[in-house]
Parts: C-alpha cells; sequence; structure tokens
C-alpha cells in the first residue's frame, strides 16, 4: 500500500523551514498532501486560497506533492483522504510540548494514523512565520527567508 502523509499547518505564509520539511517528507514518503488550514487562534496575513497558491507555485517541482485546504479536524482529514501518517518539523525544544499535546489528542481520535516529526534543517530552526511576517512589515530583505513568489506576495501585502 502507498504510504500517504498529511503535512498540515497554517502556511502564514510559507517559509523555506516548512519547505525544507515538506521536500523531506516527499523523499521518504509515496505522497504527501500539504494540507493549509485556518488557525482559528490565529489572525492570517494570508488568505487560505492565497496560502494554498502560494504553496503550489513553490511546490511545482515535488511530483508526489499536492496541496488542499481544510478547515475541519486533521484527523477527519486524514481518515478521509485514507492517510497513513500525520507528517510535523520540529524547530527547537519549544515545539515539542506543543506538538505532543497535539499528537495526543490525534492519537486519541485516530489511533491508527502515526504523527513523524523532522527536525528542520538547522539553518531555519530560529525561522518561523510570525518572524517572517514581523520583518516584512518593516520592508527589510526577507529573500533567504522564503521563496521569491512569497517575498513578492509579502512585498504587495505590505505596500497597501
Amino acid at each position: 500500500m502507498p504510504k500517504l502523509a498529511i503535512c498540515p499547518g497554517s502556511f502564514d505564509p510559507i517559509t523555506y523551514g516548512h519547505l525544507d520539511i515538506i521536500q523531506r517528507g516527499a523523499k521518504i514518503f509515496d505522497h504527501v498532501i500539504v494540507a493549509v488550514f485556518n488557525n482559528q487562534a490565529k489572525s492570517p496575513l494570508f488568505t487560505v486560497e492565497e496560502r494554498s497558491d502560494l504553496l503550489k507555485q513553490v511546490t511545482t517541482d515535488l511530483d508526489n506533492v499536492t496541496v488542499d485546504t481544510c478547515d475541519g479536524l486533521l484527523m477527519d482529514y486524514a481518515k478521509e483522504k485514507n492517510a497513513q501518517a500525520i507528517l510535523r518539523g520540529l524547530r527547537a525544544v519549544s515545539d515539542f510540548e506543543y506538538e505532543m499535546q497535539i499528537t495526543s489528542m490525534n492519537r486519541k481520535l485516530n489511533e491508527d494514523i502515526e504523527t513523524f516529526f523532522m527536525m528542520t534543517n538547522n539553518q531555519y530552526s530560529f525561522l518561523s512565520s510570525s518572524v517572517v511576517k514581523e520583518v516584512a512589515k518593516y520592508h527589510a530583505n526577507v529573500s533567504d527567508l522564503v521563496p521569491e513568489v512569497v517575498e513578492q506576495a509579502l512585498i504587495e501585502k505590505f505596500s497597501k
């Protein structure tokens, strides 16, 4: 059976850290669905549609990666897609406690779907979408933090 992983996130915006996890996950799993969620606890800069479009643009070279959107529970979505795994990235120890809580709840909801954690590349361990947005808001250079298409989208958002 082909192994399908869901790589969930808000991706507001996608960073090189996210892309690192997606690319490496695509080498391990037969197929990866990058699922864009609308996190109710956050005020997004980009709409779900804009985030999905940016992700599609930066993953076009990955034949076994598709991008989708979801607004329900991750585990319901994963079951609907017949996924075997959830793929999550970790930057630092501070991410672990939060991720452990989410993983424990997900396991309670569906014990048949495993969660796989990947440590992000060291050069991206400090990187978060929040940091990127804060830096971009002040028109600083983010070209080494996000793909070019994302950089241009940030410039457009913050020039209004």
